[in-house]
């Protein structure tokens, strides 16, 4: 056998190995979508002719149940329907057409004692898109956080800000991993959440997985898809053929708004809860309240800031890829595998913004637009702390999310989100580096 027919074969072999190991990729891809179309299509099909059942359940901040409480229900098409809570404060109404439907609780039937946790709550939306998914709604009752004094109403919010800032922290960190090492600003790192709320929503709702076994998974999988895939097939690609970083962008956001609309596409536009832990009674410490699954999520959340800041410090992909954001020629020089490093900063990235968005499920729901929510205190959280650096992203996210909720002290709920706003656009022109960022970082 001559030499160039040698060459010839040890080529053909390492192109084998490669189409064989991007099969199966693809192949791994295409069947996690399906697996998820198909039964979410086939859930719409079993149910098209099926009604809307609209439900829940009231009870006080202990968990007692509160019966005879009416609920006034009002849609399209003059749609009217008055229901009464039971005795285990249940409640329910059919819907038979698709569009959106207000339910009103009467204040007036709530017990000496009681009221509602926020007064301004007691109408609250239901939208259907499609018929026959049922939709679990709350109406929390308590103490009342607009009846308490200053001081508790202060600590309250200063705790929700924490856990705000914790939610933010884990996706931030993970879009900072990513543009250290790539310069690429992901305007698509939102929808990252909302697949993390929608995987974990699919496995525990639809396919009945515990939570506690679906949130695992449901944070593998987004890794996977958003991270490994994602990097392979898109941006890989497109560092090889030398885009450029604002061509990037451009894509993220295509890829973002695409991304948003299939969400659409395949669940639906109404907030979907998970029935497993909804309207979980809050356990009262001091002068806050918080419920059990937030104890458990943030805990378990702050364990995974804990192990990615080691791994950044300690192993050495983490060294690595300090070195890769520093200088990419360099590290490159140095040995070091700088498009596998990236892989790793990617599926990282990926698993942290994952969990943000199974947080957020879990206690508050999921719809496709969750991560475009959230995309604004993202940015402004890595923008106060400084583009590129890790601790940063963490400093700036509990800053501003202590800063949106006790906001609400003076302004409306509705407004929070806007001090936010004004936070990016002061730092961007008094410190473009962020807090703990570098100006050489900066351009």
């Amino acid at each position: 056998m001559n030499l160039a027919s040698v060459t010839v074969t040890k080529s053909f072999r390492r192109h084998s190995s490669f189409r064989k190991s991007s099969s199966l990729e693809l192949l791994l891809l295409l069947s996690v979508s399906s697996i998820l179309f198909l039964g979410s299509n086939a859930s719409a099909t079993e149910t098209a002719a099926a009604p809307t059942k609209l439900y829940g359940t009231i009870t006080d901040k202990d968990g007692i149940a509160l019966p005879n409480i009416g609920i006034a229900v009002t849609g399209p098409e003059e749609f009217t329907k008055n229901v009464e809570t039971d005795a285990q404060g249940n409640w329910e109404v059919e819907i038979l057409t698709k569009g959106s439907f207000n339910l009103t609780i009467n204040q007036d039937d709530l017990p000496e004692g009681q009221s509602l946790t926020d007064p301004t709550k007691a109408t609250i939306r239901a939208n259907v898109f499609s018929l026959g998914n049922d939709l679990k709604l709350l109406f929390p009752i308590g103490p009342g956080i607009a009846k308490a004094s200053m001081l508790e109403r202060s600590a309250q919010l200063a705790l929700d800000g924490l856990i705000l800032g914790l939610v933010i922290g884990l996706a931030a960190l993970g879009l900072n991993l990513i543009f250290g090492t790539t310069g690429l600003t992901n305007f698509a790192h939102g929808e990252i959440l909302t697949m993390g709320g929608l995987l974990i929503y699919y496995l525990s709702a639809v396919l009945k997985f515990p939570v506690l076994v679906a949130a695992p998974i449901g944070v593998l999988l987004g890794a996977f898809i958003s991270g490994f895939l994602q990097d392979r097939y898109l941006w890989k690609p497109l560092r090889k053929r030398g885009t450029g970083l604002i061509a990037m962008l451009v894509v993220s956001i295509g890829l973002a708004i695409f991304l948003r609309y299939f969400f659409l596409f395949l669940f639906g536009g109404d907030t979907r809860q998970l029935p497993q832990y909804a309207g979980q009674a809050g356990l009262e410490f001091g002068l806050v309240s918080i419920t059990p699954k937030s104890i458990l999520t943030t805990s378990i959340g702050i364990i995974l800031i804990i192990l990615a800041t080691l791994w950044l410090l300690k192993t050495r992909m983490g060294k690595a890829s300090r070195a890769v954001s520093d200088n990419p020629a360099l590290a490159s020089a140095s040995g070091i595998d700088v498009q596998k490093v990236i892989r790793a900063v990617w599926v990282l990235g990926a698993a942290l913004a994952t969990y943000a968005g199974v947080i957020i499920t879990i206690n508050q729901g999921v719809s496709f637009l969750m991560g475009q929510d959230m995309l604004l205190l993202i940015f402004a959280a890595v923008t106060l702390g400084g583009l590129g650096t890790a601790n940063g992203a963490l400093v700036g996210s509990l800053i501003i999310g202590l800063f949106v909720q006790l906001s609400t002290l003076f302004i409306p709920t509705e407004l929070k989100y806007v001090g936010a706003l004004i936070i990016l656009i002061i730092i961007l022109i008094i410190r473009p580096q962020g807090i703990l960022g570098k100006k050489e970082r900066i351009g």
